[in-house]
């Protein structure tokens, strides 16, 4: 029962309560959406009925982004659009959004509008200080911080205008933990923590912004780093409350690596579950935050 004088109803965004399709006529834009973690957040967000435009960047992506739309539109009963573009080109984050329009706008009233991103697409680098080239500098500015950026920009003219929005931006522990040869990495993650922070101000009577801080996730980016940065991870790994390896409950591959590595990585449909957490309705009195999503390895506040 409300006490005296509060409100029973709460804001209209709160609406589906905690049904299963709580994001049921919703349209999504999810970056690098292709493997790893965007496409188990595509997967995530879809079967609670979002419907999503899946970017990817390369040739070789372009048969596993059409695939992964065909099996969201067949197990979910949503509209899944691949589109291949470059975060990291000036052009690239404006086709998304245009491709999205093309799409989703309702062919007799014209309504268009963009209800989550995701920026999720990135690279990364690991290289001394001396070892530094400014191509690779650009390369990963250009892709982890522009081009959210430029995404949000082109999007904005199609955000809902009710605080229904939802806008996550996926960071790293790299942006506080000051890794080793992650100059320029750890750079960008802040800066999008950063841009996180202002935007869920600019932005407050559209949508929610906020980031999470993924440690090591079992994807390909992280089995192919090299010994010498699994030495020096291993000590935060073995720190993180979450990672120890579970015999018989992780999978042989991750158990074995991880006893060798301080602990184990998180699972894709682990930082997807953050993620879509942040994009439901509920999430509505949460913004400018970066939630943790690393076992603890580093904690948010």
């Amino acid at each position: 029962m409300s006490r005296p004088g509060t409100a029973r109803s709460f804001s209209t965004n709160l609406t589906g309560g905690s049904g299963f399709r709580v994001l049921e006529g919703r349209v999504g834009i999810v970056t690098g959406a292709s493997r790893g973690i965007g496409a188990a957040i595509a997967r995530n967000l879809a079967s609670k009925g979002c419907s999503l435009v899946l970017n990817y960047s390369s040739d070789s992506s372009a048969k596993i982004a059409e695939d992964l739309a065909s099996e969201l539109e067949a197990e979910h009963g949503v509209k899944a659009v691949p589109v291949q573009a470059n975060m990291g080109s000036e052009n690239g984050p404006k086709h998304i959004v245009e491709i999205a329009k093309n799409h989703f706008q309702h062919p007799k009233t014209q309504k268009f509008q963009i209800d989550i991103i995701i920026n999720n697409a990135g690279v990364a680098g690991n290289q001394a200080i001396q070892n530094i080239e400014v191509g690779e500098f650009a390369r990963q500015y250009n892709v982890n911080v522009r081009g959210p950026l430029l995404l949000v920009q082109a999007a904005m003219p199609y955000l809902p205008h009710d605080r229904s929005g939802r806008i996550v931006n996926v960071s790293s522990v790299s942006s506080t933990l000051g890794y080793h040869t992650q100059s320029v990495y750890g750079g960008t993650k802040a800066a999008l923590e950063s841009m996180t922070r202002t935007w869920s101000r600019e932005l407050a009577e559209r949508a929610t912004v906020n980031a999470i801080n993924p440690g090591p996730v079992a994807t390909d980016m992280y089995s192919n780093t090299d010994d010498d940065f699994v030495a020096r991870n291993k000590p935060f790994i073995e720190n993180t409350p979450l990672s120890a390896p579970r015999k018989g409950i992780d999978s042989e591959e991750i158990y074995e690596a991880a006893t060798k590595a301080g602990g184990r990585p998180a699972y894709s449909e682990e930082i997807a579950g953050a993620v879509a957490m942040l994009c439901t309705p509920e999430a509505g009195w949460t913004t400018g935050s970066v939630i943790c999503a690393n076992g603890g390895m580093k904690f948010s506040f």
